[in-house]
């Protein structure tokens, strides 16, 4: 299994789990030319796209990605608000209890979690298939509620440097209600190291810094220190990023 980036900012997000027979589509953030131009045309592998939430970087092109014929997942919330026009709708993330239902997507079992966002209904997910183990997928979010077992591969936001977002506003690069913005609903560096460590990382192979700030981020530092912090192979998600997502890479 292969990871495949195609867009980590503001200006849009999407990612692809690809293998020889499937793929899925995580996020619907970036022209889906460029997901065509990634599987080499093939989109008839993908097996479905899921949706953390409706901001426009991470669902402003569900429509295109509904009129190629792929089913869609994504929250109520996230559906109610996400401008849906295409006679093809998506599939609702069901509730169960305090949690949502498991998701069996082509060769991938889906588990999604509630995340801390200034939007309807956000969701991070657990990602399962025999090839990659387990995978944490979780952006736009202030702090993970969960832990999470049996992690092989990690996809987390690292989104800024609470002493860069200060020294923003400080210099007037940044005006104060945005910060606060920030704060309330990205992870920062020092969140993120947390939960990482507060799960058992031990059998994890690659961490992917997601959705770094442009300008309250560092991603040399960012990088740094969350190897620091885990021992583990660490990378910067950017458009073109190819990793190996297989639980035993070698």
């Amino acid at each position: 299994m292969v990871l495949r980036v195609l867009g980590s900012s503001s200006s849009g997000n999407a990612y692809i789990l690809e293998n020889v027979g499937e793929a899925l589509l995580i996020e619907a953030g970036v022209n889906f030319k460029k997901v065509v131009a990634a599987l080499e045309g093939n989109i008839s592998k993908v097996v479905g796209c899921l949706i953390t939430h409706e901001h426009g970087d991470h669902a402003g092109r569900i429509n295109e990605v509904l009129n190629a014929v792929i089913p869609v997942y994504a929250t109520q919330g996230t559906i109610d608000n996400a401008k849906v026009k295409s006679e093809w709708k998506p599939r609702t993330l069901e509730r169960e209890g305090n949690g949502y239902k498991v998701q069996q997507i082509g060769g991938f079992k889906v588990i999604p979690f509630a995340t801390k966002h200034d939007c309807a209904e956000p969701v991070g997910f657990y990602i399962w298939h025999p090839e990659t183990g387990g995978i944490l997928f979780a952006t736009d979010t202030y702090y993970l509620p969960n832990t999470f077992k049996g992690l092989n591969n990690v996809l987390i936001e690292c989104n800024y440097d609470p002493e860069i977002l200060d020294r923003n506003v400080e210099e007037g690069r940044l005006i104060p209600t945005l910060r606060e913005r920030v704060r309330e609903s990205h992870l920062s560096i020092d969140t993120c190291i947390d939960a990482l460590k507060a799960n058992d990382l031990k059998a994890v192979n690659n961490i992917v810094l997601i959705h770094l700030s442009a300008g309250n981020g560092d991603p040399v530092a960012f990088k740094d220190r969350v190897y620091r912090a885990t021992g583990k192979r660490v990378h910067i998600a950017a458009p073109g990023l190819s990793i190996n997502f297989n639980k035993t890479p070698f």
